[in-house]
């Protein structure tokens, strides 16, 4: 097994399909695809492409770390008590354990993203 593991921003197998949960739906009707593409340290860490049509959920990340950096589309995240702050193609963001706020997908967004448990 490689230690050395590249993520494909464009994925050939199919994605894992879902929708937010009915209590962290705020507006819209979106919907997520998943394309996991790596497991790590006894499944702490998991590391994948995900894709979401406009909509606003609630982000509360619990315990989890996130790491996410944009390939395409544009997103404004509102945390609890704060500024909206605006993310779009290229730039990356990392939301901590605890981070409770307003994911807004505006225009369809895909990531990367890397998450310890």
């Amino acid at each position: 097994m490689s230690l050395l593991k590249t993520i494909d921003a464009n994925p050939s197998h199919a994605p894992r399909e879902s929708s937010p949960l009915p209590e962290r739906l705020i507006s819209g009707n979106p919907s997520f695809k998943t394309w996991a593409q790596d497991v790590a340290r006894a499944d702490t860490v998991h590391t994948g492409v995900w894709e979401a049509t406009p909509g606003e959920t609630r982000s509360i990340k619990g315990e989890t770390f996130e790491f996410c950096h944009i390939l395409s589309g544009l997103v404004e995240l509102t945390p609890d008590g704060g500024e909206p702050v605006v993310y779009k193609a290229g730039d990356s963001f990392v939301m901590k354990p605890g981070f409770v706020g307003v994911w807004k997908t505006i225009e369809t967004v895909r990531k990367i993203y890397v998450t310890v448990a």
